[in-house]
């Protein structure tokens, strides 16, 4: 069993930044593939970013180039730097750790989730 909790949401304006931080328990987090994930209101849950345990990144096209994804294996813990925050940015973000057996992005995919921190941005 792998537990999760996120942190570092909050209220911000557009075009500011937040960096959300999730952290896990267990003794092999650097084999973790982990993800970010976000859901708003009346939405389904959507792909926001996700690294592999080597360290490769990847991006859903609506944060390209604003989000980026990042680890530290001795501190159990993945980020989630936000830049340039939009409205639409606005939702529950979610970190997961995909199952080992899986490829992509799906959130069938995902075996363990945190409970979600909220991010509101106004304009």
């Amino acid at each position: 069993q792998v537990q999760l909790v996120e942190s570092g949401g909050g209220l911000v304006q557009a075009g500011g930044s937040l960096r959300l931080s999730c952290t896990a328990s267990g003794r092999i987090f650097s084999r973790y593939t982990m993800g970010w994930f976000r859901q708003a209101p009346g939405k389904e849950r959507e792909f926001v970013a996700g690294i592999t345990s080597s360290g490769t990144t990847y991006y859903g096209d609506s944060v390209k180039g604003r989000f980026t994804i990042s680890r530290d294996n001795a501190k159990s813990t993945v980020y989630l730097q936000t830049n340039s925050l939009k409205p639409e940015d606005t939702a529950v973000y979610y970190c997961a750790v995909r199952n080992m057996y899986m490829t992509g992005w799906s959130t069938s995919g995902m075996d363990y989730w945190g409970k979600g921190t909220l991010v509101t941005v106004s304009s």
